[in-house]
Parts: C-alpha cells; sequence; structure tokens
C-alpha cells in the first residue's frame, strides 16, 4: 500500500527543504553512494520494540480506565477515550510508516513518521502523562514514561536518519548530473574531431 503521489510529493519536498545540510559544499566518497545505506538500525530496534510494547500499553490504558471510569468528570471521560481512540489509529499509521520509510529509505514515509510523531503522538502522549484532573495511576503513569521515552527517541533518531538520506538522495543527484555532463563533454569532443576530420 503506498502513499498517494500528491502526498508522496509533498511530503518528499518539505524533508528536502527541512532535512538538507547546507553546510555541504560537495559529495563525500567513502564506499560508494550507490552502496551505501542510510538506514538506521537503533530506529529500526526502537520501533520493532514499540511494535511489542504499544499493545500492552492498550491494554493497561483501558485497564486503568476501567479502573478509574467512574472517578472521572463526564468531560474527562470522554477526551480520555478519544485520545486513547486517536492514539491507537495514529500508531498504526505511524509504525507503519517508520518501517516502510527506514527500511526502504524512502525519505517520504519516514518524514511522515517523523511528522505523526512529533505533532500528534508526543502531545497526545503529554497529555495522559501530565494531566492532573485525569489521576493517573501509578501503572499508567510508568507506562506513559515508557511510551514517551519511546517516542523521544524516535523523534531524534528520525530526524538524523531523514538528514542523512536527504544528504545521500542530494549527493547521488549531483553524482547523476556530473555523469550526464561528462557525457555530454565527451560528446562534444567526438563531434568537434569529427568536424575537424572534415
Amino acid at each position: 500500500m503506498e502513499l498517494p503521489d500528491s502526498v508522496r510529493q509533498r511530503l518528499g519536498t518539505f524533508s528536502r527543504t527541512v532535512f538538507r545540510d547546507s553546510s555541504r559544499t560537495g559529495p563525500e566518497y567513502g564506499v560508494g553512494p550507490g552502496t551505501e545505506i542510510s538506514s538506521s538500525l537503533a530506529l529500526q530496534m526502537s520501533l520493532y520494540f514499540n511494535t511489542y510494547f504499544f499493545p500492552l500499553w492498550w491494554v493497561g490504558c483501558i485497564m486503568m480506565l476501567h479502573m478509574k471510569y467512574s472517578f472521572l468528570p463526564d468531560y474527562y471521560k470522554f477526551i480520555v477515550i478519544t485520545v486513547i481512540v486517536l492514539i491507537t489509529l495514529i500508531e498504526a499509521i505511524r509504525l507503519y510508516l517508520g518501517y516502510m520509510g527506514n527500511l526502504q529509505e524512502k525519505v517520504p514515509e519516514l518524514a511522515g513518521f517523523w511528522l505523526l510523531s512529533l505533532l500528534l503522538q508526543l502531545p497526545l502522549i503529554l497529555f495522559l502523562l501530565c494531566n492532573e484532573g485525569l489521576t493517573n495511576l501509578p501503572l499508567e503513569k510508568a507506562m506513559h514514561i515508557i511510551f514517551t521515552v519511546f517516542l523521544t527517541f524516535q523523534v531524534i533518531s528520525a530526524f538524523c536518519t531523514l538528514k542523512n538520506m536527504v544528504n545521500q538522495l542530494a549527493t547521488r543527484f549531483r553524482l547523476q548530473d556530473f555523469d550526464h555532463l561528462s557525457v555530454d563533454i565527451g560528446d562534444a569532443r567526438r563531434v568537434r574531431s569529427y568536424v575537424q576530420e572534415i
């Protein structure tokens, strides 16, 4: 299941704008831009463990909500249920985009993962963690803290990975441009030699 082209192009444009390292002046040569892997092992391990932690977090939240539901005011009942449903839906999409973006080195998917993590998941989980009106139980606080640590690490790691991927793609583009330029110069020299022979 691919992202629609319009969304993919917008995320690609956004990520090239935000994550481009303007201090670099030229390509770096090492193993070679064609063989260098820019996926992040740390991010992938975090996503892997988050995939197993999230169902435990969800069951714990539902159990704690069931225990304290009668003590919450009506507006907090609605807010907590809405936030848990939103976190569940966003988390499924976020983990999918993280896996696709990191393993297949797709910048738009990883940028979508980063934006969902930073702009939606992190504020929602911080709301559940820091709001005093929710009367969080100790187990609930512990689970929210672990989830917040996962999210914070993933936001930082995804930013660094995105920056690396965009720089690598820019280097590949420059090298392809240089290859086309050298082919054009070679063709021009051949044409010039043919003209001189005539």
